[in-house]
């Protein structure tokens, strides 16, 4: 199969030739209707102060290791969704260049208070602790607010997770939410690479089905936060081979999949075709198409030739090596667009910027998506053939 660079043709040309690719796109997919239920669940019981209630089916879903299509954990979406209301209001306060509100807070405190011992009332108030503790450090970023005031309110907002979260060991109660929760932590807290490691290690042998957990691992281990390029290889193979049984190489993967979004310096020491086939099994693995777009996207966007970054002659080669896998991740699974995906693909990682309107996001990642599959195999679509896509795969219609 020939491809042509996009450099040899226009945006034109190429908006001429994404029209012959027949690619059915999904404006909400089953993954999305899906966090939506468990999300609204959790804040439907948050509304009513069910919180009992809530607990228990919070419970219910670790103790079943209840997921979405996609893999995203429903206790942790159900304790989204009953925090929702609070971390919103605090969030548009902080943007807005002021303090929120402190009688959120105070209920969910008072909620705590309750219901003490209880460890998923626990996880929901510790968790709008870090949501909006991440809030504050992101307008610090932004230079919305006072340095001073960031770093001060993201510090004792954390701390008061850490304290809340104390009694409460997510390794011995078997809950998969509650140890992701005490993982996610670590961010605030200055740890070796060694005990961030050990840490997310139990979390995974907890859950081995949750690819959250490993791309949490990987970003943890990267220079930034608190290990190395060599602790973040050395996780990702021991991860691999730990959860063989479910993801075979795949785990490698999933390691790397937001530590290369955030640095592309990990790819100097990643094993391009160790991770090609990791991606492969994931697939394999998982045939659902939000994973399938996921995997797309980030062959296409995240890993695209990017000029203002400079790579190593090595890094460039496993970047280019990365960016092909493309071709067979289009051509043999996927079936369906799913334009969000491709959207936030194009985001930078690790920021929360102010988000255009859905359809706007849906419009773009459709435009994103045929474009890119469009200069893939412009050679054949010039020549008067079309691109199709189905539940059976990718297949050429011939020009008549």
């Amino acid at each position: 199969m020939r491809f042509l660079r996009k450099a040899a043709w226009s945006e034109n040309d190429i908006d001429a030739l994404s029209k012959r690719i027949l690619l059915p796109s999904l404006p909400v997919s089953d993954e999305e209707m899906a966090r939506a239920t468990h999300q609204d669940r959790g804040q439907k019981l948050a509304r009513q102060e069910m919180w009992t209630e809530l607990s228990k089916q919070i419970q219910y879903a670790d103790d079943c290791r209840l997921s979405t299509p996609g893999g995203e954990i429903a206790s942790m979406l159900l304790a989204f969704g009953a925090r929702s209301d609070v971390v919103a209001a605090a969030e548009d306060a902080i943007l807005d260049g002021v303090f929120p509100d402190p009688a959120g807070m105070k209920a969910l405190e008072e909620v705590q208070a309750e219901h003490y011992g209880d460890p998923y009332c626990a996880l929901v108030v510790a968790m709008a602790h870090v949501d909006i503790g991440w809030a504050w450090r992101n307008a610090a970023r932004d230079g919305i607010q006072k340095q001073e005031d960031c770093q001060r309110q993201w510090l004792a907002h954390f701390k008061r997770a850490r304290d809340i979260l104390a009694p409460h060991d997510g390794i011995e109660l078997d809950a998969p939410s509650l140890a992701a929760a005490q993982c996610a932590l670590t961010a605030a807290f200055r740890q070796k690479a060694h005990r961030v490691a050990d840490d997310y290690e139990k979390l995974i042998d907890l859950d081995p089905d949750g690819h959250r957990h490993m791309r949490a691992l990987g970003q943890h281990l990267l220079p930034a936060h608190f290990g190395s390029y060599e602790a973040l290889e050395l996780e990702a193979r021991r991860t691999a081979s730990r959860t063989g049984d479910v993801w075979r190489e795949g785990a490698y993967a999933w390691v790397y999949f937001d530590a290369l979004a955030m640095d592309r310096g990990a790819l100097d020491l990643l094993d391009a075709e160790f991770f090609a086939d990791g991606i492969r099994h994931i697939l394999e693995a998982k045939k659902d198409q939000h994973i399938t777009n996921l995997w797309a996207a980030f062959c296409a966007v995240t890993m695209a030739p990017n000029p203002e970054k400079r790579l190593s002659g090595r890094a460039e080669a496993t970047r280019q090596r990365l960016h092909d896998c493309l071709d067979w991740v289009l051509s043999d699974y996927l079936q369906e667009l799913h334009p969000l995906i491709w959207s936030q693909a194009l985001l930078s990682p690790g920021l929360t910027p102010t988000l255009p309107s859905r359809r706007a996001l849906i419009n773009k990642g459709r435009q994103t998506a045929l474009r890119i599959i469009a200069t893939r195999f412009a050679d054949e679509l010039a020549e008067g053939t079309s691109i199709a896509f189905s539940a059976a795969g990718m297949y050429r219609l011939p020009s008549l």
